[in-house]
């Protein structure tokens, strides 16, 4: 089975995952009369991470490379977070991640007709946070970033090529850690633990409609048949988990549950 990797741009975005109103109707006198009333409290996430700071697309997408796309889409809430790496030259300025990024979106918009990015953060290796795909980094929005588990996820992307024996920038393992610590502390899931999610698409490691248990921080290839996020990103997962789990507030002890081990439940 050949492997994929994580190929930016014209070239060769095929080997990333396929992505992937309500109406307002007027109130009755009922539900206007408990509109007045206070709301009731909503008990907080036992264990939040404070939101990174991120730069918004503005920063790497201007009008003139804009396409024309369809309304996001969104789930009920994130439960799992899959880490990539874009498979891109490692030697660029941080100054031109935008323009990188850019080429990334006009890629995938492009020749593979995608309605927007696929990745819902970038992080570059100076550990600055991008914004990615449309819709609101504080939203669940559904993205296009590993094939069959699109839903109920987000997707972090880190700029560059991270095969055996290149180093991964601490900035940039810091950053993805706190990305997820935040996206996965909104619904108060431990990024050690393990998210039970259904495959959309038999394409990926799961027949479609199967449930599999993947890490709740996951590399891209715990769901999908590609060497993304390379191995020497691969390598941290275990040290980006428990960052995480910190940054939320929790107890860290060992490597946790699902540091390492694929899904155990469903039919690849």
């Amino acid at each position: 089975m050949v492997l994929l990797g994580c190929v930016p741009g014209l070239a060769a975005v095929a080997a990333l995952g396929l992505c992937a109103d309500g109406v307002d109707r007027a109130a009755t006198s009922a539900q206007a009369a408990r509109a007045l009333r206070p709301p009731a409290a909503r008990p907080a996430s036992a264990h939040t991470a404070v939101k990174p700071r991120i730069v918004p697309r503005t920063a790497w997408l201007d009008d003139v490379s804009r396409r024309k796309q369809p309304p996001p889409r969104y789930d009920d809430k994130v439960v799992a977070v899959f880490v990539h790496h874009t498979d891109s030259p490692n030697s660029y300025d941080c100054a031109d991640a935008p323009r990188i990024i850019r080429y990334l979106y006009a890629g995938q918009t492009g020749a593979r007709d995608w309605d927007d990015l696929g990745y819902n953060f970038v992080v570059d290796k100076c550990g600055t946070v991008y914004e990615g795909r449309a819709g609101g980094v504080d939203r669940p929005v559904t993205g296009a970033h590993t094939q069959g588990f699109n839903h109920r996820t987000a997707g972090i992307a880190a700029l560059g090529t991270f095969t055996a024996g290149v180093k991964v920038p601490q900035a940039m393992v810091d950053s993805i850690a706190a990305v997820a610590a935040w996206k996965l502390g909104l619904s108060d899931v431990d990024p050690r633990t393990q998210a039970r999610l259904t495959s959309s698409n038999s394409l990926s490691r799961y027949r479609a409609g199967a449930t599999a248990t993947l890490p709740a921080l996951a590399g891209h290839d715990d769901g999908y048949m590609t060497s993304c996020p390379g191995a020497a990103l691969s390598a941290r997962l275990p040290e980006i988990r428990q960052t995480a789990a910190r940054l939320q507030g929790r107890p860290v002890k060992g490597t946790g549950a699902g540091a390492g081990a694929r899904g155990l439940t469903g039919t690849p």
